[in-house]
C-alpha cells in the first residue's frame, strides 16, 4: 500500500473502481466534476465505460440501463443536478435497480454559489422523489471515508437492490489528505446470485422482506421493467393483491438489516451532560470543539453519523437518554436537527447552523455548549 495525497472526489472515483464500477454516466457540475474527470481517465484502463451525458436526467437513466445490462454503475452530481435526477431515482426504486448516486453538495437554492460548501440536500436525499420508499444515504467526513463509503455504497446497493446516495459536501470533496488505500483485490462486494431457472425466475418476487436477485439482460432471463406498479415478473398491474405485497416488501426490506446499514462513530465520556451530533465536514468541526471543551474540563459526548438514511433512530434515542442537551452543527438551517428533535424532543436539541457557504466554527459550537 502507498500513501498518496488525494482529494475527496478522487477518493470517490477510486472507491468506485475498487468496488467494481464499470460504467459511469454523468454531466460535469461543480463541485463534483473531479469524480467524472478521474473516471473518464481510469475506467477505460480496467475495461469500463465512461459517457458524458447531455444532462443529469439522462445520466441517471443511463446508469439504470447500465446496471440492467450487468455493469455496476454510478453517476455524480451536485444539488441542482440531484434535483433533476429525482424522477429517475424514483424509477430505480420502483424497478429495484442497484446504482450509486454521488451528490457533492453545494450552496443553494438554485445555482447558489457553485464553489461554496453546504449540507442542504439532506432532506432531498430522503424525500426528493414522490411516493413511499426507503433510501440509503451515506456521508463521509474525511478523504479516506469518501473511498470507504463509496465501496460500501456499491455493496449495499447490490445487497438490497436499491439506489444508494453518497451524500458528500464540497469541503470533503475538495479537501486533500494523505490516504493509504487498501489493495483493491482485498475488497469484496455483494454479488447477485440467480439460482432459479429462467422458467421459474421472478425478478420481483414478493416474499416478505425478501430481496430477489437481479438477472442481467442478455443472460437468458426474461422479465419486464416498468415504472408502474407491477407483478412479480414486472408487468403493470392494478390488482391490490399484487400491489400491496410489493409495497410491503420494498418498504420493509431494509428494516431487518439496519445493523448492516447503520455506520457511526461514538466518542463518549462518562458523566457527560451534553453531546455533539454531526456528519460530513461539520463533524470535523464538532470533533475539534469536543477536544477544546474537554481541555476546559467540560465532559462531552460525540456521535458522528456516517449513515444519514435510514436515520439511526435507536442510537440517537439512546444518546438522548444519556445527556441533557444535544448540539447539532450543520451547514444548513437545521435539516438533520429535525430528525434529532423527533427522537429526543425539541427542548433537548440546540442547533448550530450556517447556510451562507461558510463552515460552522468550533467557537460557535463551544458558545452553544457554554450557554
Amino acid at each position: 500500500m502507498t500513501v498518496k495525497l488525494m482529494q475527496g472526489n478522487d477518493a470517490i472515483g477510486w472507491g468506485a473502481i475498487a468496488a467494481g464500477c464499470r460504467f459511469y454516466a454523468g454531466y460535469p457540475i461543480t463541485p463534483s466534476t473531479e469524480v467524472a474527470e478521474l473516471l473518464s481517465r481510469e475506467l477505460p484502463k480496467v475495461g469500463g465505460k465512461f459517457i458524458q451525458m447531455e444532462d443529469e436526467i439522462a445520466s441517471m437513466a443511463a446508469i439504470i440501463g447500465g446496471r440492467v445490462g450487468g455493469l455496476k454503475s454510478m453517476t455524480a452530481t451536485s444539488g441542482p443536478g440531484f434535483s433533476l435526477m429525482q424522477e429517475n431515482i424514483g424509477y430505480a426504486v420502483m424497478t429495484e435497480i442497484p446504482c450509486v448516486v454521488v451528490d457533492v453538495q453545494r450552496l443553494g437554492p438554485s445555482t447558489g454559489q457553485p464553489t461554496a460548501a453546504s449540507q442542504g440536500d439532506v432532506m432531498q436525499a430522503r424525500w426528493g422523489t414522490h411516493g413511499d420508499h426507503p433510501i440509503i444515504a451515506l456521508s463521509p467526513t474525511s478523504v479516506r471515508q469518501a473511498f470507504d463509503l463509496t465501496v460500501k455504497a456499491f455493496d449495499l446497493s447490490e445487497r438490497f437492490r436499491t439506489p444508494v446516495i453518497l451524500l458528500a459536501d464540497e469541503i470533503v470533496g475538495h479537501m486533500r489528505e494523505p490516504v493509504d488505500l487498501p489493495d483493491f483485490k482485498s475488497i469484496h462486494i455483494f454479488e447477485q446470485q440467480v439460482t432459479d431457472s429462467p422458467a421459474d425466475y421472478k425478478a420481483f418476487r414478493n416474499s416478505p422482506g425478501d430481496v430477489p436477485p437481479l438477472a442481467a439482460f442478455g443472460t437468458g432471463y426474461r422479465y419486464h421493467i416498468t415504472g408502474l406498479f407491477h407483478d412479480e415478473v414486472g408487468f403493470p398491474t392494478q390488482r391490490l393483491d399484487e400491489v400491496d405485497p410489493w409495497l410491503e416488501r420494498v418498504n420493509t426490506k431494509l428494516d431487518k438489516h439496519l445493523d448492516e446499514i447503520t455506520f457511526l462513530e461514538e466518542d463518549y465520556q462518562e458523566g457527560a451532560r451534553v453531546a455533539l451530533l454531526s456528519y460530513g465536514a461539520s463533524a470535523r468541526t464538532a470533533r475539534h470543539a469536543m477536544k477544546l471543551a474537554r481541555q476546559k474540563g467540560i465532559k462531552v459526548d460525540l456521535l458522528t453519523l456516517l449513515t444519514i438514511w435510514p436515520f439511526p433512530e435507536k442510537q440517537v434515542e439512546a444518546l438522548g437518554e444519556r445527556v441533557e442537551r444535544i448540539i447539532v452543527p450543520e451547514m444548513n438551517l437545521g435539516q438533520l436537527a429535525y430528525e434529532v428533535e423527533r427522537m429526543v424532543g425539541r427542548k433537548k436539541v440546540r442547533r448550530v447552523v450556517r447556510a451562507n457557504g461558510e463552515m460552522v466554527t468550533p467557537q460557535m459550537v463551544l458558545d452553544a455548549m457554554e450557554n
